[in-house]
């Protein structure tokens, strides 16, 4: 099997999430709700640390986040989002990076929020 460039990519998935995560893998798993299982993509955050750069700031690990996507070939499709945990060196604060795909406070991205605020299945 070839690999999927990433130019294919930007026509299914959104142009943020494949400027700041590369693509680690994909599966269908299966679902008592879904009779073709789920398609779940993973990605991992780019290590690109906050401004300061490495001098500043060091990488504490990833945490995961499953975000809801549209579906493909009526498939429900899910991002799992490994994100990184930045920690300053002189203070110990955490950051992470904002996500500007990811409708706020949800579990969906931006689009799929909008087609269901638009017909009625998610709120304003």
């Amino acid at each position: 099997m070839s690999v999927i460039s990433v130019e294919a990519l930007r026509h299914v998935f959104p142009e943020q999430l494949l400027e700041h995560f590369d693509l680690v893998g994909s599966q269908v798993k299966e679902d008592k709700e879904a009779i073709d299982g789920i398609l779940e993509v993973t990605f991992e955050e780019k290590s690109v640390p906050p401004e300061g750069g490495l001098e500043v700031w060091e990488s504490k690990g990833f945490y995961s986040a499953r975000i809801q996507d549209f579906p493909l070939r009526g498939r429900p499709v899910f991002l799992i989002l490994k994100r990184r945990r930045w920690r300053h060196k002189e203070t110990g604060a955490s950051v992470s990076k904002e996500l500007g795909f990811i409708a706020e406070g949800s579990r969906f991205t931006k689009e799929v929020a909008a087609f269901f605020k638009e017909i009625g299945r998610y709120p304003s």
